[in-house]
């Protein structure tokens, strides 16, 4: 355990920050998730699915919790599973 003050304050600010942080990614995988499942079973909202999901991971890239070029590649490949 941490003793002195300031790496006390570092520890319960990196507990925040990955709760924070689990949460975004529970909430991308999520999305992510139904759009894989409407693709699946063919189901028309496929777009507005794939928008959504794309907006999540784009925010999730800005806040520093997934990378920009894994993003990106996720995103073409939900694309290009949505068009099918």
């Amino acid at each position: 355990m941490a003793t002195h003050r300031s790496a006390k304050k570092r520890h319960t600010q990196s507990l925040k920050k990955r709760a924070r942080n689990n949460q975004i990614r529970k909430t991308v995988r999520g999305a992510v998730r139904k759009l894989r499942e409407a693709a699946g079973a063919g189901a028309e909202t496929k777009q507005e699915l794939l928008q959504s999901a794309e907006r999540l991971l784009r925010k999730a890239s800005s806040k520093g919790v997934v990378h920009k070029r894994t993003v990106s590649r996720t995103v073409s490949r939900l694309a290009k599973l949505a068009q099918r």
